[in-house]
């Protein structure tokens, strides 16, 4: 090693020890008779001192020093004057004796500090630069504990950690997928895991009944804050258990995480029906620190001649605590915001409950006070309350209210990231109906299975059809989903026919598996958690992109080794490719 000690190790008791550093160089203050140098590397920071006893050619090379400058420098540690309490190695410093400059560096683009003055696009573009300031280092840190951690819980419930194909088969089914070439068989496509799904299923057959890993996945799809086109997921799978016995293992391993890397013991685990989630919430990932539970309106408001809730399927309606004192430049500011496309509300009614236990509305023409007065029990109001009320067609309207509610959620502070929420979303609806190809689709994917008792309606109700499947929700997030499987070839085979496959297509598709059910398939079920939705959420952070080293940007692009791009013509010729202008 070229070095004795880390930059972030030094202390008092290593007083009068003669110790070799090497780091970058973080910043550099010549004051005439003495030059203080802060060297750093992922440990930490030291602080060098060159002073008046220090030799005259050694004083005028570290006046030579830029930032960022790769440096290995050896000299005594001694007790600072001037110490400083934010940081380890505050109490001491080090008398430099010798000093190399192991690499030059150009002046960066940005500060390499806790707070840059780089944008976005810009760290992006010299990400291995952005990766040398410790808030974006210590996520990365805090990932590898996870990861650590993970594979120390599974392991000690005998879980084994297997290897899936990266290159496997498209599947028509759930998101766009990304497609590799084969230069072998001209004309044919890997495509690669959207999920290890199949393979983990296939390995339950294979009698590995406590499978798990955590695997790269990728999906050809828009992208946002919580998603990348390449993600990382807690894959697990169990033989031989039922749904409860999923949930008790997978909380604990939540458990165990928030414990063990942030110290933090979680509360209860609440059950919620997927039904009662978009009816209390208006989603299936519903952040039960806000409060402000929906309440719907309907045999209240109806019938007193306002048209907005009478032609209405549903109204609803939420109490947002200590508002009444908004403006009405504030609601109308809200209702323009709940105007917007991406919303599509056509409004906003409200009612204040003011101080002085008066009730006013925005639509006192058709409610007197005594009217409204019921809306304040409804929604068990306390003087200083504002009700916030949309109506329309029901799933539209919950959206809308959901929308509206996590805004003044946000407003009103209630979104803390240093509080958590977890909680389990049950009995999810197995298909959804798509307008556009006017068919049924797998809500959650085409092996999961219905409730028992729910078979029978596969012919008659299929939209009415609940699955066994769960969510894992943190904060308003899904941090993860499974359910238990299908596992016999003719309830898999009823599922493809509902699902719109014929029996060839489905044997094309998915005959290995339906054939590995024949051999002694056992009952399994299992969940994937969101790797890096995870780390997000321990990091306090909005978007996963900090919490993965070289992240995409929203185009899916990574402006740093400048990809997605061409190749050359003979490439594509070699994979039999043809291209149009």
């Amino acid at each position: 090693m070229l070095r004795t000690h880390t930059c972030g190790e030094l202390n008092i008791s290593h007083l009068n020890q003669t110790v070799t550093l090497c780091g970058w160089v973080q910043k550099s203050r010549d004051l005439g008779g003495t030059t203080f140098v802060d060297v750093r590397d992922r440990y930490g920071l030291t602080q060098l001192v060159f002073n008046t006893d220090s030799d005259a050619a050694l004083r005028e090379k570290s006046r030579g020093l830029g930032r960022e400058f790769v440096v290995k420098v050896t000299g005594k540690v001694i007790e600072r004057t001037n110490k400083n309490t934010k940081i380890p190695t505050g109490e001491i410093e080090i008398i430099v004796a010798e000093i190399e400059v192991l690499n030059q560096a150009k002046i960066p683009p940005f500060l390499i500090e806790d707070e840059t003055d780089g944008g976005e696009e810009l760290r992006a573009k010299y990400r291995y630069l952005d990766l040398r300031r410790n808030p974006i280092r210590n996520n990365l840190v805090m990932r590898h504990k996870l990861s650590q951690e993970i594979r120390k819980y599974l392991d000690g419930l005998n879980f084994i950690e297997v290897e899936t194909p990266v290159l496997i088969k498209s599947t028509p089914e759930g998101a766009r997928d990304f497609v590799v070439p084969s230069r072998m068989n001209p004309g044919e496509f890997y495509a690669l895991p959207q999920s290890p799904q199949t393979f983990k299923q296939l390995l339950m057959v294979s009698g590995f009944d406590r499978y798990f890993q955590i695997v790269k996945c990728f999906r050809d799809e828009d992208l946002r804050a919580d998603r990348q086109p390449e993600f990382t997921q807690i894959d697990c799978e169990m033989s031989f258990i039922t749904q409860e016995d999923i949930l008790n293992t997978f909380e604990g391993l939540a458990r165990h995480l928030f414990k063990t890397v942030k110290g933090i013991e979680l509360g209860d685990f609440p059950r919620m029906q997927y039904a009662d989630a978009m009816r209390l919430y208006g989603s299936d990932k519903p952040d039960v620190r806000l409060g402000m539970e929906f309440v719907e309106l309907n045999d209240i408001v109806k019938g007193k001649g306002f048209g907005v809730f009478d032609n209405a399927e549903l109204v609803v309606a939420i109490n947002a605590k200590g508002c009444a004192e908004y403006t009405r430049k504030q609601l109308d500011e809200l209702t323009d915001w709940l105007k917007r496309p991406q919303i599509g509300a056509t409004g906003l009614i409200y009612m204040r409950h003011n101080t002085d236990e008066t009730l006013k509305s925005s639509v006192d023409k058709f409610y007197s006070e005594d009217e409204l007065k019921k809306w304040a029990d409804a929604l068990s109001t306390q003087p200083g309350d504002l009700v916030l009320v949309l109506a329309g067609q029901t799933d539209k309207v919950r959206k809308q209210m959901n929308e509206l509610r996590l805004e003044i959620g946000g407003r009103l502070g209630l979104r803390d990231k240093n509080t958590f929420a977890p909680l389990w979303v049950l009995d999810f609806p197995l298909l959804e109906w798509d307008e556009e190809t006017e068919r049924y689709h797998a809500m959650h994917h085409p092996f999961t299975s219905p409730k028992p008792e729910d078979i029978a309606l596969l012919e008659t109700n299929p939209g009415a059809v609940r699955a066994n499947a769960y969510d894992m929700v943190i904060n308003g997030i899904e941090v993860g989903g499974g359910s238990i499987r299908i596992h016999d070839r003719e309830l898999q085979s009823l599922m493809f026919k509902h699902l719109g496959f014929s029996p060839e297509e489905a044997q094309k598709q998915f005959g290995f598996l339906m054939d590995a059910f024949e051999y002694g398939a056992p009952p399994h079920g299992g969940l994937a958690l969101g790797f890096d939705r995870l780390c997000s959420i321990f990091a306090g952070l909005d978007s996963i992109r900090d919490v993965i080293a070289f992240p995409k940007n929203n185009s899916g692009r990574d402006v740093m080794i400048d990809s997605p791009s061409t190749i050359a013509e003979a490439q594509l010729n070699e994979l039999k490719i043809k291209t149009t202008v």
